[in-house]
């Protein structure tokens, strides 16, 4: 038993790291430096950033001309991008050990286990590839959105794994499990309209230099309107998971988290919404709607 407990401890560990990685690039969006390193997989020519201009190669001009958000070398930048480059890489190592690891504890009894960790190394190799993508298109938003949702499919498959090591599950009524699922959709829709906002956001912010964050909001266009809507129906079907879930003990605690999540990302988008977009609330709204949307899965994982 002791190797499968220390196997499912670090596949815990996995999925963790991966809300480590995505709190890393809501952090890069926030700090308006998604472009610090403007080429890819080297970082303005190199492998170890530069930290002062003067350690710029001589050709570091034809990088700069790429850039959008910052036209002039900022090590802040560069190295916030950098770090979070530095975590998605550290976290494909991870994923490669859990793969060996499975191989070697499940191939032979449980396949699909192996399968799925096969996978998850694949999307994180997919989402390596995506980072390149977005860098070459200059954060295009189409691609940033695809980058959050395959990051959401990363953290997805850990759990998934989890789930079948336990096996444990509770039988609720059809209603249930259906608004569950609803919940999720609406979630997935929630933070897709969220990527775009955050683009008019970037926006915004460089046409008025990064200043005057009183008139952010107010120059949003109607997908602003649509995904603060859209919060209140995840809200109430949030709360609606919350009060059902605590008739079934082995759902209390994710009925729980699912509310303490809502309750956390509909706060942060208030923050922004009436206290001109403080830099903090940014990462915490990103970081509320991930963990609610897998929430929201490890729940329905648990329903039969």
């Amino acid at each position: 038993m002791a190797p499968n407990r220390n196997y499912t401890r670090y596949t815990w560990f996995v999925f963790v790291f991966v809300f480590i990685v995505i709190l890393a690039g809501g952090v890069v969006r926030t700090t308006q430096s998604g472009m610090g390193c403007p080429d890819w997989p080297t970082c303005f020519g190199r492998w170890i950033p530069p930290t002062d201009a003067s350690q710029l190669p001589p050709d570091y001009e034809k990088y700069l001309r790429q850039q959008d958000i910052d036209h002039t070398f900022n090590a802040y930048h560069t190295w916030i991008e950098y770090i979070n480059r530095l975590l998605g890489a550290l976290l494909g190592v991870f994923i490669l050990i859990h793969l060996v690891w499975t191989y070697r504890l499940f191939f032979k009894t449980r396949r699909s286990l192996f399968f799925l960790s096969l996978f998850l190394l694949l999307a994180t190799g997919f989402q390596g590839w995506l980072g390149k993508k977005v860098v070459d298109a200059n954060l295009a938003v189409v691609k940033i959105t695809t980058h959050m949702l395959v990051a959401l499919l990363i953290a997805a498959i850990p759990v998934l794994i989890l789930q079948k090591l336990k096996g444990t599950k509770t039988a609720v009524p059809r209603s249930l499990k259906s608004i569950t699922v609803l919940a999720l959709l609406l979630t997935i829709i929630q933070i897709v309209l969220g990527t775009e906002v955050r683009e008019q956001v970037d926006e915004i912010s460089r046409e008025l230099m990064y200043g005057s964050r009183e008139q952010w909001v107010g120059r949003l266009d109607k997908w602003f309107l649509i995904h603060r809507s859209f919060s209140w129906l995840v809200a109430v079907a949030g709360l609606y998971l919350f009060i059902r879930t605590r008739s079934f003990p082995l759902l209390r605690s994710n009925g729980l988290l699912v509310l303490l999540m809502v309750i956390t990302g509909v706060g942060a988008g208030l923050l922004m919404n009436f206290f001109s977009v403080p830099a903090f609330a940014q990462p915490t709204h990103l970081m509320a709607a991930s963990i609610l949307c897998i929430s929201l899965f490890a729940l329905r994982l648990k329903m039969k």
